[in-house]
């Protein structure tokens, strides 16, 4: 007869209960995307940076040449809405561009599979490109200041707000554009964009400039919001901003980000 072994039992107190989840703060995982993000530009960081204030300090000057014989009026309103283009340059073209070259290497879906918060990966991207726009807008103010000797009121409360707002408005909306569209369209909306802003939008010149048909258009979209509430808060003594300027950003940036967060947590 064959001897038969007993199964072997386990101490009730050695037994094991549910495997808990690997808990991640919200901070740890914001940290490690932001790290992840920056070195991802690697060394075009410094590049980036420097273009962004040629950039701001290259509309303040080369504007002024095609004004002859440019007023301090007119300075003063080309200076502050440099700042605007330059934050709409950076959230409605270089964003949609990085996110769809991502699309297209895989490294968009590699980020969605890691276990972090869907819309982390925006407000990393959102924090990042803020933090590059901050030295433009900054010189960009200060070129202006020397170039035609001008002398800024500034509203802190109301341009700390603007900025976000605006940042804020023109990622989401980017990278709406960016993880809807086809990558090489996306790319080709951008191209399309950042000549729309620069000389067909009531940035650095008043839109009663612009014929009718286009002031009506540049009520209901948030490019001439954007650069009064901007104005407002760089020169408040001379300009104001209305409330629905706020209202309108406020609803382009609620509509980009529900497109944007939607096209992050759909499973493929």
């Amino acid at each position: 007869m064959h001897e038969t072994t007993a199964a072997p039992t386990i101490s009730p107190d050695l037994q094991l209960g549910p495997i808990a989840p690997v808990q991640v703060s919200l901070w740890n995982s914001f940290r490690t995307m932001m790290r992840w993000s920056l070195a991802s530009i690697g060394a075009m960081l410094p590049l980036i940076v420097i273009i962004q204030s040629m950039l701001a300090a290259g509309i303040v000057v080369g504007f002024g040449f095609l004004i002859p014989d440019i007023s301090p009026d007119s300075a003063l309103f080309l200076s502050s809405g440099a700042p605007t283009i330059l934050l709409l340059t950076i959230g409605l073209v270089i964003v949609p561009q990085g996110v769809s070259r991502a699309r297209a290497t895989g490294a968009l879906d590699y980020q969605r599979a890691l276990p972090v918060s869907r819309p982390l990966l925006l407000i990393v991207d959102l924090a990042v490109w803020t933090l590059i726009a901050l030295p433009g807008v900054a010189i960009g103010l200060l070129v202006a200041a020397v170039r035609y000797d001008l002398t800024f009121s500034f509203d802190w409360p109301l341009l700390i707000l603007a900025s976000l707002l605006v940042t804020t408005m023109a990622t989401a909306v980017g990278y709406a554009i960016a993880v809807t569209l086809p990558s090489m369209l996306a790319q080709l909306v951008s191209q399309v964009l950042v000549f729309f802003v620069l000389l067909f939008s009531p940035i650095t010149f008043p839109a009663s400039r612009l014929p009718d048909w286009f002031q009506t258009l540049h009520v209901i979209l948030p490019i001439q919001p954007a650069a009064d509430l901007l104005r407002a808060g760089i020169a408040s003594e001379v300009f104001t901003a209305e409330g629905r300027d706020l209202l309108v950003l406020a609803l382009w940036t609620a509509l980009g980000l529900l497109v944007t967060m939607r096209a992050l947590v759909r499973r493929k």
